[in-house]
C-alpha cells in the first residue's frame, strides 16, 4: 500500500496562530474561551466562545482585494493552508522545475476542503433592507441592488477556500469540498489519503475551516441544549454542553515517494481512516457509541493496526452529556481495559465544528513530537458514565507514536483518523 506522509501543517484558533503556540496554550492548562466580542452578547443565553484574539484580516490574507470576495471563515481557511504549504516547500519546489515538469506537478497536486457551509451570517446583508421595506416586496426588490453587496453570492460560496487555494498556488489536480458538519475537516484528510493511495494525485492539501460564532448559531444551538453555560468540561460529571470556537487547520499530504524525491522534511504519516453513521436522526446518537466504534474499527483495519498499537487518543470530547458518555462507551468497546491515554482539546479553544478534527490532528502531531498527552484542565470529577477512560487533568505520556483522532457531527456521523508522529 502507498505510504502517505505529512510534510506541512498549519492551524489557527483562539489559542494561537501556529501549531506550536496552540499546543503550548493547551499544555499550560489555560482556556482561551472568553466573552464574545463580535456582537454584544448581554442578552444571549451563552456569552462565551473561542474567538481568535485581535483578529486581523490582513494577517490571515494579505490580498485586500480578496477580502471583498470572501468571509471570515474563508480568511482563516486560506491562512492555515498557506502556512502548511509554506512549511512543506511544495510550491517552491514546483516553481523551480522546468515548465513541462512544473505543469505536470500542478496537475498531480490537489486540494480537499471541509467547510461548514451553512452559517446564518450569509443572510445578514438582507436584514437592513427587510426592515426598511416593512413587508413591501416591491420596495424590497426595487432597492435590493443598491443595498446588498453585489459580491454577496461569491462571498457565500462554501467552496471559496477550495477555489482560492487552487488559484493562488496553481494546484490543478483532484479537488472537492465536503460540507458535513463537524466531520468535514477530518473527512478532507481521509479523502485526501484515499486520493493518494488510488493514484489520483501525488500531493494533496487537506483543509478544514469554520467561524460559527454568530448570534443565530449561538441561540439555536442553545435552544436544542448543546451549549454550556460557562465552560466546556469533557467527560466531567458537571459538564453541561459545548462552546463554539473559530479556526482552521491544514495538512499537506504526499506519497512517500513524492516527499523523498524532493528531500522534504516529514512531520508524520497518515496511517488510516474510517467513517460511519448511526442513521439515528439529525441530533440523536446511540448510547452505546456504535457509529464511533465502527469508525475506529475501520480506521484500525485501514491502517493495519491493533488497538494496542495506539499510543494516545484525542477524543471528540465536546462536553455534551450524551455525546461524551456514548464516546466513552465506544472507546471501552474497542480498547477494553487496555486503554491508552485519552485527552481532548475543545475545552481549551472551543468546538471548531468543520475545523475541529483537522485542527486537533495538527495539535496531536505536535503533542506526539513533544512526547506528551496534554491534560484536560477543566476535568474535576470523571462522570461514572465515562468510567474506564484513561483521562486526566494532568499531562500523560503516550505509549507509542500513534494517535487516534475522533470526530462526530450532526446526523449521527462519525470519523476516526490514525496518524504517526515523527
Amino acid at each position: 500500500m502507498t505510504r502517505v506522509v505529512i510534510t506541512g501543517s498549519g492551524a489557527v484558533c483562539a489559542a494561537g496562530l501556529e501549531p506550536a503556540d496552540i499546543l503550548a496554550a493547551v499544555r499550560s492548562g489555560a482556556s482561551s474561551l472568553r466573552r464574545i466580542t463580535q456582537w454584544d452578547p448581554t442578552h444571549w443565553p451563552t456569552q462565551i466562545a473561542g474567538e481568535i484574539p485581535e483578529f486581523n484580516a490582513r494577517t490571515m490574507v494579505d490580498d485586500r482585494k480578496l477580502h471583498k470576495l470572501i468571509r471570515r471563515t474563508d480568511l482563516v481557511g486560506l491562512y492555515a493552508a498557506g502556512r502548511a504549504l509554506a512549511q512543506s516547500g511544495l510550491v517552491a519546489h514546483r516553481d523551480a522545475l522546468p515548465p513541462a515538469a512544473a505543469a505536470d506537478y500542478s496537475d498531480r497536486s490537489g486540494v480537499i476542503v471541509g467547510s461548514g457551509g451553512g452559517n446564518f451570517e450569509n443572510q445578514y446583508d438582507y436584514f437592513p433592507l427587510m426592515t426598511q421595506a416593512g413587508g413591501d416586496l416591491r420596495a424590497f426588490g426595487r432597492d435590493l441592488a443598491d443595498v446588498v453587496n453585489p459580491m454577496w453570492l461569491l462571498r457565500t460560496l462554501p467552496n471559496n477556500v477550495l477555489g482560492h487555494i487552487g488559484i493562488k498556488y496553481g494546484l490543478k489536480g483532484t479537488n472537492a469540498c465536503i460540507t458535513s458538519h463537524s466531520v468535514g475537516g477530518l473527512l478532507a484528510v481521509i479523502e485526501s489519503l484515499a486520493a493518494l493511495r488510488d493514484g489520483e494525485a501525488l500531493r494533496m492539501v487537506a483543509v478544514g475551516h469554520e467561524t460559527p460564532i454568530e448570534p443565530q448559531m449561538v441561540l439555536y444551538y442553545h435552544d436544542v441544549g448543546l451549549l454550556a453555560s460557562d465552560a466546556l468540561r469533557p467527560f466531567d460529571a458537571d459538564r453541561d454542553g459545548s462552546v463554539f470556537g473559530e479556526g482552521a487547520g491544514a495538512l499537506v499530504l504526499e506519497t512517500e515517494a513524492s516527499a523523498r524525491e524532493r528531500g522534504a522534511a516529514v512531520l508524520g504519516e497518515v496511517l488510516g481512516g474510517g467513517h460511519a453513521t448511526e442513521a439515528q436522526g439529525l441530533l440523536a446518537i446511540r448510547e452505546d457509541g456504535d457509529g464511533s466504534a465502527r469508525a475506529i474499527d475501520e480506521a484500525l483495519a485501514d491502517a493495519g493496526l491493533a488497538p494496542r498499537d495506539v499510543g494516545m487518543i484525542v477524543a471528540h470530547g465536546n462536553g455534551t452529556p450524551a455525546s461524551d458518555a456514548s464516546e466513552a462507551a465506544a472507546l471501552r468497546r474497542i480498547f477494553g481495559a487496555d486503554m491508552p491515554p485519552v485527552t481532548g482539546f475543545k475545552w481549551a479553544f472551543g468546538h471548531l465544528i468543520a475545523a475541529a478534527g483537522i485542527v486537533e490532528t495538527v495539535v496531536a502531531l505536535a503533542a506526539l513530537r513533544a512526547q506528551v498527552v496534554p491534560g484536560i484542565a477543566t476535568l474535576r470529577t470523571l462522570d461514572p458514565a465515562c468510567a474506564g477512560l484513561a483521562v486526566s487533568a494532568s499531562p500523560q505520556v503516550p505509549r507509542s507514536n500513534v494517535a487516534l483522532v475522533l470526530c462526530r457531527g450532526f446526523a449521527s456521523t462519525n470519523a476516526a483518523l490514525l496518524v504517526r508522529g515523527r
